[in-house]
């Protein structure tokens, strides 16, 4: 149910700030934000399934703060992000 490795790496490739990046903010939104699709993806088929239900909302809340982390500290880049990544912000 996780991202295969040839999905992450192509998800760091598009949103890396240099070579080897892997850690920025711009690299885990996107991350999380592949992670959220599939499980919404999942829970639309398994309505009952409250332990995936739980485990989305978690990685909602770290994508929040990873977002309001980057808009507090470059807010040009989150709005590069949000828009790259289709989120409503």
């Amino acid at each position: 149910m996780s991202l295969t490795q040839t999905q992450k790496q192509e998800i760091i490739e598009q949103f890396k700030l240099k070579e080897g990046d892997t850690g920025s903010s711009d690299v885990q939104i996107a991350l999380l934000t592949a992670r959220i699709n599939q499980l919404q993806e999942h829970l639309k088929t398994h309505k009952s399934d409250n332990s995936s239900r739980r485990g989305l909302l978690k990685l909602v809340g770290q994508r929040r703060h990873h977002q309001e982390y980057l808009k507090k500290k470059d807010p040009a880049r989150y709005q590069a992000v949000i828009e790259r990544l289709g989120l409503r912000k």
